[in-house]
């Protein structure tokens, strides 16, 4: 039960914790020194830099990358690359898009590499805990790597969905989703406060948070922001990346465009991803602020975004 593994952020470190506490062998890197001195003293391996880490495994080696999307993959990617030897496998357990998946798999495969996508679940709590694992990959691989997979997953809460590609696809379409149930339970948020009733947010949610079809992790993530801030007045109604508003196209957008490709209507999802470009716009004092105000709570108890409003100040440009 031995793991190199490559990003130590948020979500990596948690998860790089809970594989620890597990029993598995971690050699773990990070750009960032900080990182790699606060998972040491919990027994994992670290080493300064990716010849070093793949030294320290043996051959067939299995990698786990968690790092942001986008071109930082394919720079770790093209050096690794150099550096494994045919047989190893690279696990990209991040929110890559599902098209450079395939490509970085083609790539890897001129040099017979394996590749594997995760999507990935449940923000830094699961992460910690025990996750919702999206795997896509063949069935050799996914028998090679299900022991770690079976760790880093809540019971039950993993599985292959297919073939390279479709771990990445499934998470993308789940942020979709997210995106569209968040905006809902937000402009529901917005409606409770503006009726004729004074209700106590905190109790309502707490009473739909208890055996109603809308229970879910989320409505506790409302309710766990109203507790410590009832009238949400700590929290930005800009909704955006790190709460300056300036938000990273990502999942929701992904999914908007792939079914604009398929001609396959998604106004829930778009009407979301509406809300967020457009949230600086509205007075934070109005409905529409408080619903913002709802939905950054949720991002800040997940994912644990920086969405107090010191950060009002930066305008979407």
């Amino acid at each position: 039960m031995k793991l190199g593994f490559i990003g130590l952020g948020r979500m990596g470190k948690n998860m790089a914790l809970h594989l620890l506490e597990e029993g598995v062998e971690v050699v773990a890197w990070n750009r960032s020194p900080e990182p790699r001195e606060e998972v040491k003293p919990k027994g994992a391996v670290t080493v300064e830099t990716l010849d070093e880490l793949v030294s320290k495994l043996e051959p067939p080696r299995n990698i786990w990358l968690m790092v942001t999307a986008g071109e930082v993959v394919d720079e770790i990617l093209d050096k690794l690359a150099d550096k494994l030897d045919p047989g190893d496998l690279i696990i990209d357990g991040g929110n890559s898009f599902y098209k450079d998946t395939l490509r970085r798999n083609e790539m890897l495969a001129k040099k017979s590499i394996h590749f594997m996508d995760v999507g990935t679940s449940g923000g830094i709590e699961s992460a910690r805990s025990g996750a919702c694992i999206m795997v896509g990959g063949t069935l050799d691989d996914f028998g090679r790597v299900e022991k770690f997979l079976k760790v880093m997953a809540a019971p039950k809460g993993y599985g292959l969905l297919g073939p390279v590609g479709a771990g990445h696809f499934a998470k993308m379409v789940h942020n979709g989703i997210e995106y569209g149930m968040m905006e809902a339970i937000g402009e529901g948020a917005a409606l409770l406060k503006s009726s004729p009733f004074k209700y106590d947010l905190r109790e309502v949610f707490r009473v739909f948070s208890i055996r109603s079809i809308i229970e879910s992790r989320l409505i506790g993530w409302v309710l766990a922001e109203l507790e410590k801030d009832p009238e949400l007045n700590e929290i930005s109604s800009i909704i955006g990346s790190a709460g300056s508003g300036q938000r990273i196209k990502g999942e929701g957008d992904w999914t908007c465009e792939f079914a604009k490709e398929k001609g396959i209507s998604v106004p829930v999802i778009e009407a979301s991803i509406k809300v967020r470009d457009e949230s600086a716009k509205d007075p934070e004092d109005s409905p529409e602020g408080f619903r913002n105000k709802a939905i950054s709570a949720m991002r800040g108890q997940f994912g644990q975004h920086p969405v107090k409003k010191k950060y009002k100040n930066q305008q979407t440009p």
